[in-house]
This record gives C-alpha cells, structure tokens and sequence, in this order.
C-alpha cells in the first residue's frame, strides 16, 4: 500500500526495499529544472529521485533469466513504486531518459575512457534498472563525490586489451559471474550492427552502456 498522505518517506526504508527485491540502491539526488526528470501526475514536479540498479552478479541470482531484464526490472520496480508512493521510469523505454547524467548527480560515478560509466568500487561491472521519482523531498546524505579512479590509473590496460571490461582492476569482486556476462553480451550482439561485434575498442564499448544499462 502507498504510505498514508502525509507520511513523510525515509531513505534507508526506500534503499532497504530496493535490497529486498534484488537490486542495489544506487544514490539520490534532488533535480532540478536542467536534469531532464519528468514530471509526476497533474504535472506536478518530482522533488526526489532514487536511482536503482545492479553491482555485481547479486540481482542475477533473483533475476534467474525467466523473462526478459527489463520485463523483470518494470515488473519489480512497477510494484515498489505503488508500493512506496513513487513513480517509476526506465533507461530502455522512449522518451529515453538520461539516466548517466542522473547516476552521476546521484553517486560517485563518473565517465571512464570506454564510454561506460565507472564508480570506485563497482568499477565497471555495474548498470542501472530504474529510477523511483517521489513527489517529496526525502532527506538525503551529502552525495558521495570521491574521484573517477582513472585519474590516477597510469597504465589505462582498458585501452588495449580484448574484452577491455575485464582488463580494468577497479571492482574485481564485481565481475559478473559466466552466465550473466553471457546474457549481457547476447543482449549486446542483438541490439547492435554486424560490424560492430567484432570490435572490442572503448567506441564499442561505450555503445554496450546503452544509456545507463550495462
């Protein structure tokens, strides 16, 4: 059930959901007018957003691979939102959203020379699922503003090395387990070009980051 009107929402509550249900919280941020954050019902302005997503092989272990990613990400995030009072938005659904702009608002994430998105302790083996948008601003800690770890990495081994993912040795513990490496990559080779399947250069890789779901 939607908490009752005027209950206020507390983060830790949102983020322990998030866990219950297989997916790791991903940060928040309060938007403004330049984030690209549609508007709720009425066309009233979302004050909060809380990002979700996956690290690691954790979500793959509930997700199971019975239905499609994103059929399971709406499915669970569609039934939080009614649950918690929130809207939920999705990276794979049009209008696309610009979910790397709002992950890197919401936590310590940054840009990395492969296109895709790397945070301090995920690295690179990380995406997001979705985004809860509340109508009320939910108290939230100081953002988490720690560097890119490529700023200090000198030998940037990413940048030549075939598949260059698993070259980066920031998030090591993260790596996606056989399986799941697997289906991510046959969801790559369906959505993209012939040509570009043979190419494991950081262009190409920046491509798999598929607006935020990598």
């Amino acid at each position: 059930m939607p908490p009752a009107p005027g209950k206020s929402m507390d983060l830790n509550a949102i983020e322990r959901s998030l866990l219950d249900a297989g997916l790791t919280p991903r940060g928040a941020f309060h938007p403004g007018s330049d984030d690209g954050v549609p508007p709720l019902a009425a066309n009233a302005p979302a004050r909060t957003v809380v990002l979700a997503g996956n690290a690691g092989p954790r979500m793959w272990r509930v997700f199971g691979g019975a239905m499609t990613l994103d059929e399971w990400s709406r499915r669970v995030l569609t039934a939080l939102a009614l649950r918690l009072g929130a809207h939920a938005v999705f990276p794979f659904e049009r209008p696309y959203l610009p979910f790397q702009r709002w992950a890197m608002r919401a936590e310590a994430c940054h840009a990395s020379p492969l296109g895709l998105l790397i945070h301090p302790d995920y690295g690179v083996w990380h995406g997001y699922r979705g985004a809860l948008l509340f109508a009320a601003a939910i108290a939230l800690p100081p953002p988490d503003r720690r560097a890119s770890p490529c700023a200090s990495c000198v030998d940037r081994p990413c940048l030549s090395a075939c598949p260059a993912r698993h070259a980066c040795p920031i998030g090591r513990d993260y790596r996606y387990t056989p399986a799941q490496a697997r289906f991510h990559m046959q969801s790559f080779l369906r959505n993209h070009r012939p040509q570009d399947e043979a190419d494991c250069g950081p262009s190409r890789a920046g491509a798999a980051a598929d607006r935020g779901r990598h």
